[in-house]
């Protein structure tokens, strides 16, 4: 994990439509976007861009903390981070075994598949599945509640 140094921050917001999964000061944002990884610093220009399937990871004070973020669209103005997504999830919020579970199985139905449009599909399955498994992974954190 890259160690910020600067104490100047930028304020996080991560936004579903039912709860704000986070809106604090970090030091660095880490986010997927569909045309890969993009790591936010305070005075970023503004920028806008589309989300993937993947890990949103928040640093902040020497500390890394991981959120399953599942698609949508983040926005970088004024050191703000806005990120517009229908689903988030911290570690405490994944069913493990479930999640491994639902990997197992569409690793295995994906194997059988004959047809693109279906392989596309599971291999989305599939991705958010590897996804949870990676962030209920990581140890829990108290200062996700913040």
């Amino acid at each position: 994990m890259a160690k910020i140094q600067s104490n100047k921050q930028l304020r996080l917001r991560v936004l579903t439509p039912t709860e704000t999964k986070i809106d604090q000061l970090v030091n660095m944002v880490i986010m997927r976007c569909i045309d890969g990884d993009m790591g936010v610093l305070p005075g970023h220009q503004a920028h806008m861009c589309v989300l993937d399937i993947g890990v949103l990871r928040v640093l902040n004070r020497g500390r890394e903390r991981r959120l399953a973020v599942f698609g949508g669209i983040a926005e970088v103005r004024q050191d703000v981070v806005t990120v517009l997504t229908e689903e988030a999830h911290w570690p405490r919020d994944i069913d493990k075994a479930r999640a491994e579970e639902a990997r197992d199985h569409l690793q295995r139905v994906i194997r059988e598949k004959e047809s693109d449009r279906e392989l596309c599909q599971d291999q989305i399955l599939l991705r958010r599945a590897l996804v949870q498994v990676e962030v209920s992974s990581l140890p829990l954190d108290s200062e996700e509640e913040e």
